[in-house]
């Protein structure tokens, strides 16, 4: 009570800070005082934010005939991490209240000069329209790890966020296995962040958006995240868009860096209140060794030169490019997951398994639970799958078989461990008959090989105009019984994409798959021949029906509901990725055929104005760019054959 008492007096003066700065007298020293009042709206800026976090916390409590007030959530969270959050939070609320009450004495005592009016300057919402902007890839509470569990981890990440030493390592990198669970610690991280005040950004790279280039926008990005944050940066933002407008969109992640992180940084007037967490997950999905060259470069390099209160947190596979660029840094604290502590391991693998079969309803022994554990060598992806798969209800067969079926093997460890589990289940879910295999590789083949995920109603459209002979088969055949694997199986206005990655590694893998392999054969003829047919036939003029041409798009009213309504998922991946499927196909006189039809068509203005909608008309030069090469090679190769 008395927590929530200190929130309602720092809520009231910051009503109070308003108050003042908005009085006609006030607001005539504005030029004057723009320093000072900027220090003060960064302040309030923090401090709301710091509020209203702490007033949503109710509405994650899972108990709420105890939940008397909002630092009952604490006393949860606090448990999970170990933490007295009680005293962090009235810490940060003496934080806020201390630093509003020496700016407010700054700008009364300060001797004003030059005193004139400029109101609409100081309160301009800057426009950073059009600086690139990944949606999609930040905080996602649903994947938080369960209470209770990764304890010792989250306190020594906790540590790091809170040391006050200058020296403190600015990087703080935890690797692993798939499976075990290092998305889930940097959502936990992100959303304690997010609950203190701390976080400047949360970015999850994932290998399902290949497509947009995700790594190109890392730090655009990120910046945009930490002037959303710190509203100083904003102003210093815009200026070096203004300077030079190609920044806005150039997928050069050093002029990145340098002109929306470091300098504007390096421009700061005033201390930057408390510490700044960053969160960056999954780097190792970012794409290519090449693709993630120039980050890893400027996270070796140049990270250190950050402020001493930036944390920057990364998650990722320990692959052999970012062992070797982060490894050795010294303002990097490596560390892995394989060294957590067996005993502790184990604890958190037995509270997961424990209350994923408790979710079931059926009641099992703890010899039955210790037997999961034991199999599972800590991999928590591992023990998803095997609960689910015990429980799953098949006709002719008991919960007890399916659960002597699974631990009958010998345990394994890593990637090996997982193998077993998905080839226990697609055994389980894909019939043994040739003509059942051939669909499920046709099916997964196409999923597989697109460039993004799409919803089952796309995939049967793309499908249908596949070439003649492709098994004519709904995707919903192959795709409904694997719900374990695969989301949006029951919702089919969701995309189908894996529940985990590692799952996509495992059917690439003819090592690993075996009689599951998925091999890349000609998906990307199909693919380029479905995407070419689509923009021939489903394109047209003015295809969202707009009143008129002479209004700038960013005025139409409910544009993003017009595009959701007329431009449905297998035409914006058609018109974004038929070039880059046709770069991977081999020539074929099919393919050459349509895509001359196409070209020499006016449908190619109704694609340049589906682009435009979707602000990604800059792709259209090095789509037809590459389309002309494909055709000028295809060209030469006809003639050999001819």
């Amino acid at each position: 009570m008395k927590l929530d008492d200190d929130i309602g007096a720092l809520l009231s003066k910051i009503s109070q800070t308003y108050q003042f700065i908005m009085e006609d007298q006030t607001l005539a020293k504005i030029d004057a005082m723009k320093d000072t009042l900027t220090q003060i709206a960064q302040v309030v800026q923090e401090g709301a934010q710091f509020i209203v976090k702490y007033s949503e916390t109710m509405s994650f409590c899972e108990y709420p005939s105890y939940c008397m007030n909002s630092a009952f959530y604490l006393s949860l969270l606090g448990k999970r991490l170990g933490k007295n959050l009680f005293s962090e939070t009235r810490s940060r609320i003496t934080h806020y209240s201390d630093a509003l009450d020496q700016l407010m004495q700054q700008f009364r005592d300060r001797e004003l000069r030059d005193i004139h009016v400029n109101v609409i300057n100081i309160r301009e919402d800057l426009n950073l329209e059009g600086l690139a902007y990944a949606g999609g890839v930040g905080l996602n509470t649903t994947k938080t790890c369960l209470e209770g569990t990764r304890t010792e981890i989250l306190n020594e990440i906790v540590d790091w966020i809170n040391d006050k030493d200058p020296n403190t390592p600015r990087i703080f990198w935890l690797h692993g296995l798939a499976g075990k669970g290092k998305s889930s610690i940097a959502n936990t991280i992100a959303l304690y962040s997010q609950n203190l005040g701390l976080l400047g950004s949360c970015f999850c790279f994932t290998r399902f958006r290949y497509g947009d280039r995700l790594h190109e926008k890392v730090f655009t990005t990120i910046a945009r995240d930490l002037a959303d944050r710190d509203l100083r940066l904003k102003p210093l933002l815009a200026e070096a868009v203004a300077q030079n407008h190609a920044l806005k969109s150039t997928p050069d992640v050093v002029q990145q860096w340098e002109k929306f992180i470091s300098e504007p940084l390096s421009k700061l007037t005033g201390p930057i209140l408390g510490n700044v967490v960053i969160v960056i997950d999954a780097l190792d999905e970012s794409g290519t060794d090449v693709a993630r060259k120039e980050i890893l470069g400027i996270l070796k390099e140049q990270a250190a030169k950050l402020p001493p209160s930036f944390r920057i947190f990364i998650t990722s596979r320990p692959q052999i490019d970012i062992l070797d660029a982060l490894s050795p840094a010294s303002h990097v604290r490596d560390q892995s997951l394989d060294a957590v502590s067996p005993e502790s391991a184990e604890r958190d693998m037995r509270l997961y398994i424990t209350a994923k079969l408790k979710s079931t309803g059926r009641t099992f022994q703890e010899e039955e639970i210790n037997q999961l554990v034991g199999k599972s060598d800590g991999l928590f992806e591992w023990g998803r799958l095997a609960c689910d798969y015990v429980t799953t209800r098949k006709a002719g067969v008991t919960t007890e078989e399916r659960f002597r079926k699974l631990v009958v093997h010998a345990p394994g460890q890593g990637e090996p461990l997982l193998d077993e589990m998905y080839e226990v289940i697609l055994r389980d879910v894909v019939h043994d008959s040739d003509e059942a295999q051939q669909r499920f590789r046709s099916v997964m083949r196409q999923i597989l090989y697109t460039l993004e995920p799409l919803p089952m109603s796309s995939l049967n459209t793309l499908r249908q105009r596949f070439r003649e002979g492709t098994d004519p088969t709904q995707v919903e055949v192959i795709l409904e019984p694997m719900g374990s694997l695969l989301s949006g199986i029951t919702d089919k206005s969701l995309t189908v994409r894996p529940l985990h990655t590692s799952f996509y590694d495992f059917l690439a893998d003819e090592k690993r798959s075996k009689g599951f392999f998925i091999d890349q054969c000609d998906v990307h003829h199909d693919l380029t021949r479905a995407a070419l047919i689509t923009l021939q036939v489903d394109l047209c003029f003015n295809i969202c029906g707009l009143e008129t041409s002479y209004v700038r798009n960013s005025d139409v009213p409910d544009l993003e509901k017009k595009i959701k309504d007329r431009v449905p998922s297998h035409l914006s991946y058609s018109c974004r990725f038929w070039a880059t499927h046709l770069q991977e196909a081999e020539f074929h006189s099919d393919l050459a055929d349509r895509l001359k039809l196409w070209l020499d068509s006016e449908r190619i203005l109704f694609w340049m104005e589906v682009l435009g909608l979707l602000k990604l008309i800059d792709q259209a030069s090095a789509a037809l760019t590459s389309a002309a090469k494909w055709l000028e090679v295809s060209n030469r190769f006809g003639a050999v054959c001819q």
